[in-house]
């Protein structure tokens, strides 16, 4: 299976890798300085996605997106992938929480959120992880919500909330059924505006020296109506996982942008670095790091479509045809970023160090893939087992 991009999505994912690279890329040391010139830099590249027609492309037409479906738009998603500010300036960032809320929300919230989310007007925050219990777990998560009357109470602490500080609302996984019979019924979503009382932002949480917006905030009595629930009760887990599947293959995509990123530089800087009376690209080892490079990411796109393919045949929600395929993906698409941008970094000698080339702050994005959206073992080990109950079978 060769998985060519198909004609029907080539020449928008030829304009979004045009946008990307002539628009995005440059605009990165701006962007990433933070303040009120990054913020403006951001608003006109959104201005220049809507005008480009790139504006929310993956996102149903029937929300005011651009309608591309799953599969189509799993291709645009690699080449948006090559920065971290791609989602954020064609308007792609919010589509998981638009699809979640378009789904299990009440009609007010929907009214109130959907529209003005799809257009880049507001913008949502998930909060699921905590300080003190093991991201593995999620099933020890602490954070209460206690039904009041006609208003959940809700009492807990969660951090890795992205974007809390700029976010209209947070979808708040807590434990609602203690009583469950099943430890994976014990917990709802709710819809927290930020402007809530008791909705308190105890800090932002810098990772590895970058602060990329993710925020610890404490849940103290913090009083909101009961329609607030998302879906029904006892469903977080199951809706968590509707979420989950195919953001897995759009992170995949994206590592896969950034990867091809990192490895032109890498054969760019080999062309033109002389050492040893030569350019770095004739010695040995450093077209070993080419080899390397150019298999893991080939290899790694393989096994994405593969596993986009089987959630786009089947239930595109759950995925659930596709659950090996996926955890398979989540461990080698983090490990082969990993490597090409570490291959990259190491070509460029103490220059791959610095900030004036992209790569550093790459490669410290980079380890975070390991243990967002589950640790490699958990992966490792519920993708082994599900291997050996089908081989078995």
């Amino acid at each position: 299976m060769l998985f060519p991009v198909p004609d029907r999505i080539r020449k928008v994912r030829d304009e979004v890798h045009a946008f990307m690279t002539e628009r995005v890329e440059p605009a990165e040391p701006v962007l990433n300085a933070g303040g009120e010139e990054s913020r403006d830099a951001l608003l006109r590249l959104r201005g220049e996605a809507k005008e480009a027609g790139l504006w929310a492309l993956g996102h149903p037409a029937g929300l005011g997106g651009g309608g591309l479906p799953f599969l189509d738009y799993v291709y645009v998603n690699e080449v948006q992938g090559r920065s971290e500010w791609g989602q954020l300036a064609l308007g792609t960032f919010t589509l998981q929480d638009s699809l979640m809320l378009h789904q299990y929300a009440s009609p007010r919230w929907r009214e109130r959120y959907l529209a003005p989310m799809v257009q880049g007007e507001v913008s949502p925050s998930f909060a699921m992880t905590e300080p003190d219990v093991a991201g593995s777990d999620p099933t020890g998560l602490r954070t209460t919500a206690e039904l009041d009357g006609d208003h959940w109470v809700i009492r807990g602490r969660k951090w890795f909330t992205t974007g809390a500080a700029q976010a209209a609302y947070t979808t708040v996984m807590c434990r609602t059924e203690p009583d469950a019979a099943s430890p994976h019924r014990a917990f709802s979503m709710i819809i927290v505006p930020t402007d809530t009382p008791g909705y308190r932002i105890v800090r932002e949480t810098p990772v590895l020296g970058l602060h990329g917006g993710h925020y610890e905030v404490a849940y103290e009595d913090v009083r909101v109506p009961a329609d607030n629930l998302l879906g029904p009760r006892g469903h977080g887990f199951v809706i968590a996982q509707e979420r989950l599947g195919p953001g897995r293959i759009f992170h995949c995509m994206r590592w896969l942008g950034q990867a091809q990123r990192a490895f032109e530089l890498m054969c760019a800087r080999l062309d033109s670095r002389v050492a040893f009376g030569g350019p770095l690209s004739a010695k040995q080892l450093m077209q070993q790091h080419v080899f390397d490079s150019y298999t893991q990411i080939q290899a790694a796109r393989l096994l994405t479509l593969q596993a986009a393919e089987q959630i786009d045949a089947g239930d595109l929600s759950l995925g659930q045809g596709a659950r090996i395929e996926i955890g398979a993906i989540k461990v080698v698409g983090a490990r082969m970023l990993h490597d090409v941008i570490d291959r990259a970094v190491q070509v460029h000698g103490a220059a791959g160090l610095t900030d004036d080339t992209p790569l550093s702050r790459m490669y410290r994005h980079a380890r975070e893939a390991r243990l967002y959206d589950g640790p490699d073992e958990v992966h490792i080990q519920s993708t082994a087992r599900r291997i050996l109950r089908k081989m078995a079978s």
